[in-house]
């Protein structure tokens, strides 16, 4: 009976107070236990059908589409944020561990090519922002070039989310755009390279660390450091950069504890996968159609051109062109990173060119808005 009420009831629970609605707590509570568990319970089951079918990123890609599909359909699903927040903590340790003194050697050769993509990455933002306001313009009443240029800065949904809001732009348009760009970049590219049969083999992943329980949880005490002190400075997506940073620090240093458990990164790629499934509410396809159509075909555009980029990146310096198609897709940092991880690529050039790309465009896009787009807004309207 309870499994049928799923099926049909709406996602939002009843608002207002519990006891003049003649409410239950206890039940309330345990419809939100039922519905997480249902969740995740199919994230797991698709999961392991992407396993054994052997696709990419089975624990990640296998619950962002059954929930998505789910949520869409009008499925009552549910994300935990703590969950969430566990996934990002346990990939970042997970992936830092790969930034060995001769991997940091190695990345720090290449400084030229990091520049390199950040303004790259800037400039491609912008293109992409010029592109979804000429072709909504005035199918959306009220849209602004602002609203345009926080929605293609290739940057995290809540990070630029949150700067849009600070901005008084429209943060609908800017966290749906930045859900829907992730979530179509996270699903082609690893399809793809899967398809075309790429599996590499690079000495830069070449890292990995058995599993000691003392070790593992020194450095989980010394990662949740770092975390809380970038959540103290209102620092961006501090569960898993906080987590990088620490456990990239010792690495580079040559201080191994631990390796982190397999069964913990799958986990933590699930609620990952979770956590992007339930963005995707019949509310959400409903919202601006238009909007997020040009969306995808701009994401879709943003990874061609990406892809080009890498490419002369790749023949500037001989580097392994897959790698750099990665380090460069406008996509989350932890999905590109899983992606190059799964296909035995170079994790830590990827995961150092997203994150310096991501904390780039963090401290450059709201002075580039203020100082540029805003008084162009401005000299416009008078």
């Amino acid at each position: 009976m309870r499994f049928k009420s799923w099926l049909g009831a709406s996602r939002l629970p009843p608002q207002g107070p519990q006891s003049e609605l003649g409410v239950d707590p206890s039940a309330a509570v345990r419809h939100v236990v039922f519905d997480y568990a249902m969740t995740l319970a199919m994230g797991i089951s698709m999961a392991l059908i992407f396993k054994a079918l052997h696709w990419p990123l089975p624990w990640m890609l296998g619950p962002l589409l059954a929930v998505s599909m789910a949520s869409i359909m009008g499925f009552r699903t549910r994300s935990y944020v703590p969950f969430r927040n566990f996934g990002q903590w346990i990939i970042g340790m997970a992936l830092g561990l790969y930034f060995s003194p001769d991997n940091a050697h190695v990345i720090a050769h290449m400084w030229w090519v990091i520049v390199l993509s950040v303004v790259w990455a800037l400039f491609i933002g912008a293109l992409f922002g010029a592109f979804l306001f000429a072709l909504n313009r005035h199918s959306i009443p009220g849209l602004t070039l602002g609203t345009c240029v926080f929605s293609s800065a290739i940057g995290g949904a809540s990070e630029m989310t949150l700067l849009a809001e600070r901005e008084q732009v429209r943060t609908d348009l800017v966290a749906s755009a930045h859900s829907m760009r992730v979530m179509v970049i996270a699903l082609v590219i690893p399809f793809t390279l899967k398809g075309l049969g790429i599996q590499g083999s690079n000495a830069l992943l070449s890292n990995v660390h058995e599993f000691d329980l003392m070790g593992f949880g020194e450095l989980c005490a010394l990662s949740a450091v770092g975390v809380y002190f970038l959540k103290k400075w209102g620092r961006a997506n501090p569960w898993f950069l906080g987590a990088l940073l620490i456990s990239m620090g010792l690495a580079t240093d040559g201080i191994y504890l631990s390796g982190v458990p397999g069964w913990m990164v799958n986990a933590g790629q699930m609620f990952l996968g979770v956590s992007l499934g339930v963005r995707f509410t019949k509310e959400f396809i409903k919202m601006a159609p238009r909007w997020l159509m040009t969306v995808v075909m701009g994401s879709l555009l943003l990874v061609i051109a990406c892809s080009g980029f890498a490419y002369v990146m790749a023949q500037l310096d001989d580097q392994n062109l897959l790698t750099l198609i990665l380090g460069t897709a406008p996509g989350g940092i932890a999905e590109m990173a899983l992606t190059a991880k799964a296909l035995q690529l170079a994790a830590p050039l990827v995961t150092s060119l997203q994150v310096c790309r991501l904390i780039s465009v963090l401290f450059l896009l709201e002075p580039f808005y203020r100082h540029g787009i805003k008084r162009f807004e401005t000299a416009e309207k008078a």
